[in-house]
């Protein structure tokens, strides 16, 4: 338990109808007593009350809530503040309540507090700070679930089978003499092959459905003056790009937001790739070719009212190196002017005609169907590269250790599986080595 009482508006920055400041530690209650000139609050009770400064002036009228530790988010005594909205009052009163004997939090402070008095793990840490970010209502979905503990429900399912191989191998090394199964290297391969393909399984649902967790990147690139900018506009309704006949006029990416079906997504308009002499057109050419390697999906358009020329076709040798990798939409543009142009080189894409002036509908609806195919499904996901990256981790380590086992160099295989445990518990809490002796003197009959 920490002996300081931190304080921090935790309603975002502006006006609203209300802001909430919260308190956190072993001085709340008094804090808010002081303010509120009341001899007590009842627990999780809702208490209108005047709030006064130290100087008995009079801040606002205000809801006082108070949560006595353990059973509070922090699992220390909290107060929450609803004040009336602005940033005004919000900062009179964390004001009021610093000058009473609490500090300023710092970023993330009651979530850590929470996390270090074992009220969460670092799973549903994560989980509530991506919550606040979500991209995607999907997303939001997934994180719900992970602040229940249903990512780390599955991490410490991991970790007991690692721990229950680990101590076969241990037992066998350590009391070889014991009446021990003929056949326990391949009960033990078994068993690491199924954990190893379920560990795969839910590294390969994750990063395919990143787009989810991170939000989508859809990158529109084509040559000059095929109508990126004008189709930018038309999706985001208003005039953000510059839309000119002159070639070139977009010398550099443009991001902006935008929300499609359910889905929160970046769309980047791009400088018109061909082979430019001016400097600054190639580095925005250059920018243009990262924002595909970047995005999730490519937009790729061009203009039916043109005959296919180099400049295409080196637009199609670019899209056919990413098709493996990305979702590739590709647009036959300006069907409101005489067709020239011959689409057999993209037909295998499937392109949709259209023109960026009059509505994008069309477009709006392939998109939208490629961003539910990667939805919530029944397997588990990783929502952080750190999560991703401790999975990555354990998996070489269990690769790593198949062939000490099959040469029964269980010295070896015995550190793998260690160094496999404390990369899969680094998602959720710190590998204790006394948890595998647990495991080894509760899973085997030792010393008759």
């Amino acid at each position: 338990m920490h002996s300081d009482t931190i304080a921090a508006v935790a309603t975002a920055y502006g006006i609203g109808s209300i802001s909430i400041i919260r308190l956190s530690g072993e001085d709340a209650l008094p804090i808010a007593r002081r303010l509120c000139k009341k001899p007590d609050l009842k627990t999780r009770h809702a208490t209108l009350t005047p709030l006064y400064n130290l100087c008995d002036e009079l801040i606002d009228e205000a809801i006082v809530i108070y949560f006595k530790g353990p059973n509070s988010f922090t699992a220390e005594d909290i107060v929450e503040f609803q004040c009336h909205g602005g940033k005004i009052v919000a900062e009179q009163v964390l004001n009021a309540v610093v000058s009473a004997g609490a500090r300023l939090a710092q970023p993330g402070e009651f979530s850590k507090r929470a996390f270090m008095n074992g009220r969460i793990d670092l799973t549903e840490a994560e989980a509530i700070a991506q919550l606040i970010e979500a991209k995607s209502e999907d997303a939001a979905k997934i994180l719900a679930k992970q602040m229940k503990g249903e990512l780390k429900g599955y991490v410490e399912d991991v970790r007991d089978e690692l721990l229950h191989i680990l101590a076969y191998s241990e037992v066998t090394i350590d009391y070889a003499e014991e009446d021990l199964p003929q056949d326990l290297i391949d009960q033990i391969l078994s068993r690491l092959e199924g954990l190893r393909l379920r560990l795969s399984d839910t590294l390969q649902a994750s990063q395919s459905r990143a787009g989810l967790m991170q939000g989508f990147k859809v990158a529109i690139i084509g040559k000059p003056n095929v109508g990126k900018s004008s189709l930018l506009n038309v999706l985001l309704n208003y005039k953000r790009a510059i839309v000119s006949e002159i070639a070139g006029t977009t010398r550099d990416t443009i991001e902006e937001e935008v929300k499609i079906g359910t889905h929160l997504i970046r769309m980047v308009d791009t400088a018109g790739i061909r082979n430019a002499n001016d400097e600054i057109e190639r580095i925005g050419i250059e920018r243009s070719i990262e924002a595909i390697e970047q995005s999730d999906i490519v937009v790729c358009l061009f203009d039916g009212s043109r005959l296919f020329d180099e400049e295409d076709s080196k637009i199609v040798a670019l899209i056919e190196q990413y098709k493996e990798e990305k979702a590739i939409v590709c647009l036959l543009n300006k069907t409101d002017l005489p067709r020239s142009f011959d689409a057999k080189a993209i037909e295998a894409y499937a392109p949709i005609e259209l023109s960026c002036k009059e509505s994008a509908r069309e477009l709006i609806k392939v998109l939208e169907k490629i961003m539910d195919g990667k939805n919530v499904s029944d397997e588990m996901m990783l929502i952080s590269a750190r999560q991703i990256n401790a999975v990555k981790k354990a998996l070489n380590e269990i690769e790593e250790a198949k062939s000490p086992l099959q040469e029964q160099e269980l010295e070896i295989f015995s550190f793998h599986m260690n160094m496999a445990i404390k990369e899969i518990s680094s998602i959720t809490r710190p590998y204790e080595h006394g948890e595998m002796l647990d495991k080894m003197f509760g899973s085997f009959c030792l010393g008759k």
